[in-house]
């Protein structure tokens, strides 16, 4: 799948990638949280091709991304006042709601369950081309579209990503509509709505964390929300839930402040980058890289997809991350280096 690129699309462009929605093939995307990897989210054979460009598993749900103004009772067969207060607070914006799916929607956008993820992003090349593809669609259009990265691995947050991720897969260009470095540079925050009934608020849970922070989302709500550790057999399987996502490719390893200033002082029999808070010490070992990470989770969570690749390409035979504060505005991103980290555990 080589790839053919759109930097500032414009209007023409975003009517043309929308055109190749249309006719079954895949489009490349920004959003505010990562690029994503488009389909027709009712074509099966185009979801199918996400799975097979991705190495992903069928069984591994995409998320529907779908213009500002959509009708989502095309999409889900019933949404619950909460769902609808979430969309008042935080849509446009990084957050997934899933909901029970409408019968007629495609088992395949959801990896077989009876529930479907769907969200509306706020980057504005995102809404344009999914406002075109629905006014394509009859106005009930939507967009299939998981991270645009192989099965596992760092998710993008430039265009370029895109491109050296899928440069060599397949025959046919892929379209990659350039809109700039990613705003937040984490996926979604992930709401689980599709059990509310009778028992209501009490069957919502977070299944994974996000940029939109638990904590608010129980201010809206008014409520304490269940924050799922791990997928299990009561709620739905989402993109992200595996225990080991995000990876590079080379060996990467979460230490705590202790663990790793003890590497820091006696390096590894490795060519090795360290990753921590502050400054490098002056007592580094010299045969170690030092990189400093940012202490602001916001400024964190955006750089850290690009950080992560940029490592990756640098040669090195290990990487040790230093473990996040435990505090709650450092959750999504500790729940993507331990993710990461868990691919080499």
């Amino acid at each position: 799948m080589n790839s053919t690129t759109s930097s500032s699309p414009d209007f023409t462009e975003i009517q043309a990638a929308a055109r190749q929605l249309l006719a079954g093939e895949l489009v490349a995307f920004p959003t505010e949280t990562v690029y994503g990897l488009g389909a027709d989210a009712e074509n099966v054979s185009a979801i199918q091709k996400i799975y097979a460009a991705k190495g992903r598993p069928s069984n591994h749900p995409v998320i529907v991304h779908v213009a500002p103004g959509a009708d989502l009772y095309y999409w889900a067969h019933s949404i619950p006042p909460e769902a609808w207060r979430l969309i008042e607070c935080f849509w446009p914006g990084p957050l997934t709601l899933i909901l029970p799916r409408a019968a007629h929607i495609p088992a395949e956008v959801a990896g077989g369950q009876d529930s479907v993820g769907i969200r509306c992003p706020s980057h504005p090349v995102a809404q344009a081309l999914l406002s075109e593809f629905s006014r394509l669609k009859g106005n009930h259009g939507g967009v299939a579209a998981p991270s645009a990265n192989r099965f596992g691995r760092i998710s993008p947050t430039r265009a370029q990503h895109v491109r050296a991720e899928f440069q060599d897969v397949g025959t046919s260009p892929l379209t990659v509509l350039d809109g700039g470095a990613a705003e937040v540079g984490i996926e979604s925050t992930i709401v689980d709505l599709s059990r509310v009934g009778a028992a209501g608020a009490s069957t919502i849970s977070v299944l994974r964390p996000g940029h939109i922070s638990v904590a608010q989302l129980e201010n809206v709500l008014n409520c304490s929300l269940a924050v799922a550790g791990s997928q299990s057999s009561e709620v739905p399987r989402v993109s992200g839930s595996l225990k080991a996502h995000y990876a590079p490719t080379t060996p990467l390893h979460l230490l705590d402040r202790e663990q790793l200033l003890l590497t820091a002082r006696n390096g590894t029999e490795q060519k090795a980058a360290v990753l921590g808070f502050g400054q490098a010490p002056d007592w580094l070992d010299p045969s170690l890289t030092w990189i400093s990470l940012s202490d602001d989770p916001v400024r964190f969570a955006h750089d850290l997809y690009s950080l992560l690749r940029k490592v990756d390409n640098q040669s090195f035979e290990a990487l040790y991350i230093e473990h996040p504060p435990e505090a709650s505005q450092w959750s999504a991103v500790t729940d993507r280096i331990r993710r990461a980290a868990a691919a080499f555990n």
